[in-house]
């Protein structure tokens, strides 16, 4: 469904492109215009693309706030001990140097999913909201 709205949208953009422009506020014998007309017909497709949206960003911004908040606890409870100094007795291994790389990098990464997320499920999903990607 949003794949066909994004065509339509595309379609009528194309359209516009080439027809003359003072057809693109011409009125039909129902006092429409052809972008009235449009986004009446394909209401439902617009419905139908926000739902699927905003379904596939709830559950997508769940999965990186379950990382997110594994890697932020990770990040201030490191593996092995501390000496007297509070310093990880890890600090000088090959492998504990990719783990804290590896940590940073799924925590920034999750963090901007989240955000992300948060902006598809607030947008107003407008039909030219649909020709940004």
């Amino acid at each position: 469904a949003l794949v066909n709205n994004f065509c339509g949208v595309t379609g009528i953009q194309a359209v516009k492109e080439i027809m003359r422009p003072e057809y693109a506020e011409a009125e039909n014998d129902d006092q429409k215009t052809p972008q009235a007309l449009f986004s009446e017909e394909h209401e439902a497709l617009r419905s139908m693309g926000e739902k699927w949206m905003t379904k596939t960003a709830e559950s997508c911004a769940l999965v990186a706030t379950l990382i997110a908040t594994v890697a932020f606890s990770a990040t201030f409870q490191l593996p092995g001990a501390v000496d007297s100094k509070g310093s990880p007795i890890l600090v000088k291994k090959a492998c504990f140097v990719i783990f804290a790389i590896s940590d940073a990098i799924s925590l920034f990464t999750s963090t901007a999913s989240i955000l992300m997320f948060l902006s598809i499920l607030t947008s107003r999903y407008a039909e030219r909201d649909f020709l940004k990607s």
